[in-house]
């Protein structure tokens, strides 16, 4: 944590801030330990949070969570983006723990990161974990580094999708998941 302090002290005397002043004397601390949170994905691996939460199951129906609040930080301005991701996956023979669903979102967001990747990052692990038949993801982002900066669109916003297995090759899968995702 001190090069990450050091790091802010250098960024903000960079700034022509002066690093004595009353409000700031903290801030190198208090901004590195919020970047320590805001990257915590970095410290955390499938395997952990998941945490053995895939459970048997009969069911071969569409699973779907939507409105997955996501954090994350751009990779290339390290400004925050933030949205929603919906996911979805066709069980066989087993489920995922719910709640596993938005740690796997969490860890992969709380990493440097572009949204394209981050939603094919979230698809191929719920794959990888539940061995479904197929996996859908949509996210959906505002990014700060184009609204606070550069050509400054406030209503702008993106989305990406990442589909595998059956979610890609069946149109009807893709169709169903689309449109219920779509009435989140």
């Amino acid at each position: 944590m001190t090069d990450l302090v050091t790091a802010y002290s250098t960024i903000i005397s960079g700034i022509g801030e002066d690093l004595s002043r009353d409000g700031l004397q903290d801030t190198p601390a208090r901004a590195a330990k919020a970047m320590q949170f805001l990257t915590h994905g970095y410290d955390q691996t499938l395997d952990e949070v998941v945490n053995g939460a895939i459970f048997e199951s009969d069911s071969d129906e569409m699973v779907i969570v939507r409105n997955i609040e996501l954090y994350s930080l751009c990779e290339h301005h390290m400004l925050p983006f933030i949205g929603r991701c919906h996911v979805g996956y066709l069980p066989r023979a087993k489920v995922l723990g719910l709640s596993k669903v938005a740690r796997i979102v969490d860890m992969y967001a709380r990493r440097l990161q572009i949204q394209e990747n981050l939603t094919k990052q979230i698809a191929t692990a719920i794959h990888e974990v539940t061995g479904g038949l197929g996996v859908g993801v949509i996210v959906e982002a505002q990014h700060m580094c184009m609204m606070m900066r550069g050509v400054e669109k406030q209503n702008s916003s993106m989305t990406t999708s990442s589909m595998l297995g059956r979610f890609r090759s069946d149109t009807n899968t893709r169709n169903e998941f689309l449109q219920l995702a779509k009435s989140a």
